[in-house]
């Protein structure tokens, strides 16, 4: 199976899940989303991660984003896991899971690498825009926890950067400043960017964030 690159049309399926069966493409519907894969259940580092996504869906939904997880596990060990996950993190899993026994979606989607484990799913991470494109793809080690603060920064960034003709410089937090992008002639600034705008270089010009009040 190819590596789903940024751009591609995220990949269509039908799976069940412990809130029912789901097609993608019309769970999502106008929604971003978040597809991301845990290596199995009743796991350490899975157990703080779905707890901590279960926490943060709140900050998902104000940026229109939907969240959905998956393991090669069953639905029925699904459901036994998320009674820990709840008892354990102080939360209530509030997403679906799916359950991936066949590995179709997780081979869809190259979640299997079979140098680190030729039967379970890396941690892989989809962010998928509206338009159903994939807009970012990260792939963390079994041992590795996500950063969800993380994720949360870069769908930020990829919403703003998508409607405004700005990019994210590095370290970028939401109501920092941004950058003009190249293809914004400079005589074009003051009338795109009423705010202002700095040039350090002809190529770096810096604006406040457009989309604040």
């Amino acid at each position: 199976m190819a590596a789903i690159r940024l751009g591609d049309i995220a990949p269509n399926f039908t799976a069940e899940s412990t809130e029912g069966a789901i097609n993608f493409h019309d769970w999502l519907g106008d929604s971003w989303g978040i597809l991301f894969s845990h290596p199995a259940d009743y796991t350490p580092v899975c157990t703080t991660e779905l707890g901590t996504v279960a926490k943060y869906k709140i900050e998902f939904e104000k940026r229109n984003v939907k969240v959905v997880a998956l393991s090669v596990d069953g639905i029925k060990s699904h459901h036994g896991w998320i009674n820990d996950i709840n008892e354990t993190q102080g939360t209530t899993v509030n997403f679906p899971i799916i359950a991936d026994e066949d590995r179709k979606v997780s081979e869809l989607y190259d979640m299997i690498h079979p140098n680190a484990d030729s039967k379970l799913t890396v941690r892989s991470v989809f962010v998928i825009g509206s338009d159903k494109k994939v807009k970012l793809t990260i792939t963390y080690p079994a041992s590795t926890g996500r950063n969800f603060d993380e994720l949360l920064r870069v769908i930020d960034s990829l919403q703003l950067t998508a409607y405004h003709k700005v990019a994210t410089p590095a370290n970028w937090n939401n109501g920092d400043d941004c950058v003009v992008v190249p293809a914004v002639a400079t005589e074009d600034i003051p009338v795109i960017f009423p705010k202002g705008y700095k040039e350090v270089k002809p190529y770096l010009r810096i604006t406040p964030q457009p989309n604040l009040n």
